[in-house]
Formats: C-alpha cells, structure tokens, sequence
C-alpha cells in the first residue's frame, strides 16, 4: 500500500511531504523573514531563508548610515523581505531594505502613536528640504523645519544620528514628515520655563546681545532670550539701537517685566540710571530761557532736547511771530542749537512745552514801540482783498488798511481799485494790539476829514470844478487839495433860467461857482446848488440897489451891482 503511494502521490500527499520538508514553516511572500547568510560573493550575500533556493542581496543594504562595508560575514542570522518565492533563475528574491523599511514602519507606527521622538539622521538635500533615514524607512524634512531659526549651513547636521518629531505617516503612500524644530523648540521651552522661574522682576543681569532690529535688541540672558526696546535703552532720544548696542556686546540689563503666560521677557537699560525727569521743575521753571538742541522735527513742530533724557516740544504755531502754516522745517533743522523759554512743565506726563519766537523780541511790540499810534508808515502793497488792503512793514509784519479807510469821499470799492499789489503807499497808525498781532492802518486819515468842524455850512459859496458831465447834471469837486469833496449838481439846479439848466453848457475842468444847500455829516454828503447861488445874489442885488417897485430893471440894477463890485476890485 506504502509502495503504491509513492509511485503514485496524489496532490494532497505532494503538499503533506512539502510542509514536511518545510519543517511546517508557512512561507508567504510579502513579509519579513529571517535567514541565514551561507557566503559572501562580491559585492552579495547569499542568504538561505529555509527554502530549497537561495536569494541574493547587495552588501550595501546591511550597512547602517556612515557605513561604507557592513559587518557581515557568513553564518549570521538577518532578516529580509520575501518578494518572491522563485524568479526565472530558481533563485528567492529577497531585500534587507525592504525588511528594514517594514520593521521601521511598524516600529515607527507605534511611536508617532505615543507621539515620542525618534531617532534618526539627514543623508540628503531634496527640492524644498532633505531626506531622514530613521533606520530604514526614509524621511521628508522640510526646511523650515531644520532650525529654530533658518540654518545657512546644515553641513554639520548631516549625518549625524539625533532626534526627530514625526509630523505625518502615510503608509499606503509610503510619506512620512519630520521635524528637528519641533525637537528644539519643546527642549527650549521646557529650559525656558525653568529659567524663567529662576528669574525676577527688578532683578538686574548681565546678558550678551545676540541680535539687533529697527524696535530693540534681543539680549542672551544664558539661555533665553529677553527684549530691551529702543526706548528703554537710554533716556536720551535713541533713533536706532545700533547707535548703543552692537551684536556681541555684554550689557547689564534690569528685568523690568516677565509674562508668565507668553514667557516674553522685558529689560531695560535706563532703569539703571538716575531719572533726569525727577525734578525737572524746578530745573526748568516758566518763563526761563535755555537753549537746547533739535532732536526731532515732525509736522506738529519739533522737539528739543535740554539735557540727555529730557526733550521739550515747541509746537508749530510757537515757533514763529510771522510764519504761520508753515512746515518746521522750513524754520529749523536738525542738530540746530536754539535759544527756546519753557511755556508748560508736565512731569507726571513728561512733557515740556517750549516756545521759539518767545526767546526773541515780538515785532508787534518793536512796532509799537518805533511808531506810535498817530505816526506815518510807509509800504508795500502785498495783497488786496474784498475787505480791505494788506501793506508790508518792519520785521515781516503785516497792517490792514480797511475799505472806509482808504479814502473820505469815494466808496471803498472804488478806491481800492487805485491800488495795485507791489505799490508802495503811506498810512498813518490806527490801533497796534499786540495780543491779536495785529494793526490797523488808514490811509484817508494822512489828509483832514473834510466834514469836521464846520468847514461846509448851508448858505456858503464853494468854487467847484467839474469832473464829470452827465446827462442828468453835472459832478464836481471842491474844497481843499488835501481833503477833496465831491457832489452832484442835479439839471434842475444848473441855472435859475430853464434855457440854461443844459448839462452840455459845462466841460470837465470848468470851474463853477455853486451854494451849499444841505449838509448832511451822518452821511457824509455836500448838496450844492448854482441856481440857488444865482437867487441868492439876485436878493442880494434887489436889497442893495433897488426894489421892483423903483421902476428899474433887473439887468440895471445888476449891472449898477456889478460896477460897484469892479470899482472894489
């Protein structure tokens, strides 16, 4: 029965003999095995995995990372993947990466799953960042991932064995993300909190400065790192940290504020001098005059600097008698030395109010006190406005003829339109107040008004000359050269004939003998009347030489009056 068996196995009893042969071990591709190396040819190893054929393997996937020829030597015992059972040459085809690639999975599993580090080392530079061997799976470490801070050389970090923090797995895709930074910034963290825990607020330190930017300068104060702020480095006016400090330097520094919840840390290097502001009252009381040095100009004015750590700013609007929205600038410059008199001290605040133009005479008293009110200037036209002329006088100063005040007679619209920007006219000084920096001129006043007193009166006779000839009457001047008067002569008061009352019968320059009926001073007005100086010496006439009732005629008695007149003469 035996004998007929083996003649004639059937596949079950073939498979019953191999498991037999096998030692029942359960091969199956596509997992790790271990076996045993029989030789070492070359550059391989031949390693029997208990299979009735051997595999081959490249020495170089048993060398550890750093090693150029791996220890190996026929008869120890390794692990390999089992790709294949048999290839077309009868051979197993196994890999030590491979069998690595799948231990290090899986042990790489279970610590991303405690979320520990591992360890691990860069063995090369990829686009965007380096690849990690952590023991035989490979890793993807991005740049900005290397260093706390970005690493120019990373030559010294390559191949050497150290932590990693795994950031992402994907097995299926084979992808794993690592990071040293993360390594780094939780050591830090933990040396931080403990650093910080040794320090306290008001305690003063050495530190060494490590780096320098536009706001401060971060300051090593052993192994965390604390920010002194441009301005607590000095009490003086600091433009940039790197006018006191440069990278390397060994400050003392004061701890003026530690946050507990950020771990930021605050110093200071000014706490450690005497404040220049304690008693800044009395060293600078108001109303005196120091002179200081312009720090800083802005649009609001400028500051200026009394000694190391104290400024006072003179605003814009107390930095000129005369310019007015005008940028500082224009007016100082920076490093300049002024002379400058405390308006305001503020200590609470720290502030000092300064003023400019206070520290030199103000031109409206100078003004005054070179031409008192009643006294002649004289000017330059600067501007004409709707409400009067603007003339230009000592030290930049500026006085106001208004409209009324340029001429007796004329309405002020007419006679400012006499006057062109660049003349240069007199005036005579009004009022000068100093407070509102302003005086007042008049023009008119050079010359006497013409209505004061009783300079015209009804009934008087006045020698006018025409200045205009109109179809309604005539216009005429009269009175002094230097207090001229104007009026109108209407048709109706041209002559005591109506033959005669013809405006053409006149010319401009004519010279004409009229009597003033009304006087109106409110109003400034002359009403002059030739036909009432014609009645008036007909009276006069009649009453001297003759009556109606005499029989005599009009044309003798006047010619009687006239002769007599002539005889005088």
């Amino acid at each position: 029965m035996a004998d007929d068996l083996s003649l004639n196995p059937s596949r079950d009893d073939f498979a019953a003999l191999l498991d037999e042969s096998l030692g029942g071990r359960d091969f199956m591709e596509g997992q790790v095995v271990h076996g045993k190396v029989v030789a070492i040819e070359k550059d391989f190893a031949i390693v029997d995995v208990g299979l009735k054929t051997e595999g081959r393997v490249p020495l170089k996937e048993f060398a550890n990372p750093g090693e150029d020829k791996p220890a190996l030597k026929a008869g120890d015992t390794v692990e390999v993947f089992l790709e294949r059972v048999e290839n077309a040459m009868g051979e197993a085809v196994i890999s030590r990466d491979k069998a690595r690639r799948e231990e290090a999975w899986t042990r790489l599993e279970a610590v991303y799953e405690r979320n520990e580090p591992v360890m691990g080392a860069i063995v090369g530079r990829v686009k965007g960042g380096f690849t990690v061997d952590l023991g035989g799976a490979s890793a993807f470490l991005p740049g900005s991932q290397v260093d706390i801070r970005p690493v120019r050389d990373v030559g010294p970090l390559m191949g050497r064995e150290q932590p990693f923090a795994i950031l992402k797995m994907d097995r299926p895709r084979g992808n794993i993300v690592v990071s040293r930074r993360a390594i780094l910034e939780e050591a830090r963290a933990e040396q931080r909190t403990e650093l910080v825990s040794q320090l306290q607020e008001g305690e003063v330190r050495e530190g060494v400065v490590k780096n320098i930017t536009d706001y401060g300068a971060f300051v090593d104060l052993g192994g965390i790192d604390g920010l002194l702020h441009v301005t607590d480095m000095s009490w003086k006016r600091v433009n940039h940290p790197s006018q006191v400090l440069a990278v390397g330097d060994t400050v003392k520094v004061q701890i003026v504020k530690i946050n507990p919840e950020t771990q930021r840390i605050s110093l200071g290097m000014k706490q450690l001098q005497s404040d220049p502001w304690d008693g800044v009252e009395a060293k600078y009381p108001v109303g005196a005059k120091f002179t200081g040095r312009i720090t800083n100009i802005t649009d609001y004015g400028a500051f200026v600097e009394l000694e190391p750590g104290v400024e006072g700013l003179v605003h814009v609007s107390e930095m000129s008698w005369t310019k007015k929205n005008v940028h500082p600038g224009k007016i100082v410059s920076t490093s300049q030395e002024v002379d400058v008199v405390v308006l305001d001290v503020d200590p609470s605040k720290r502030r000092v109010s300064l003023g400019l133009k206070q520290a030199m005479a103000n031109p409206w008293e100078a003004f005054l006190e070179a031409h008192p009110i009643g006294s002649t200037v004289e000017g330059e036209v600067k501007n004409a406005t709707e409400f009067g002329l603007f003339i230009g006088l000592d030290s930049d100063i500026d006085g106001m003829v208004h409209l009324s005040d340029l001429d007796w007679a004329a309405p002020g619209e007419e006679a400012i339109a006499r006057y062109n920007k660049g003349d240069v006219v007199k005036a005579k000084v009004l009022d000068v107040d100093v407070e509102k920096e302003r005086i007042s001129l008049g023009i008119k006043q050079l010359s006497g008004d013409p209505m004061s007193g009783d300079t015209f009166r009804k009934g008087q006779t006045v020698t006018c000359t025409v200045t205009e000839v109109t179809s309604g009457g005539i216009e005429v001047r009269f009175g002094e050269d230097d207090a001229p008067m104007t009026a109108f002569i209407r048709k109706s008061d041209l002559s005591r004939d109506r033959a005669d009352q013809r405006p053409e019968r006149f010319a401009v320059g004519d010279r004409v003998d009229a009597q003033v009926t009304n006087v109106d001073k409110a109003a400034r007005r002359v009403s002059l009347s030739i036909k009432a100086l014609e009645m008036a010496e007909e009276k006069e006439a009649i009453e001297q030489f003759g009556s109606s009732d005499s029989g005599a005629s009009l044309g003798d008695i006047l010619g009687a009056a006239l002769r007599e007149k002539a005889q005088k003469e």
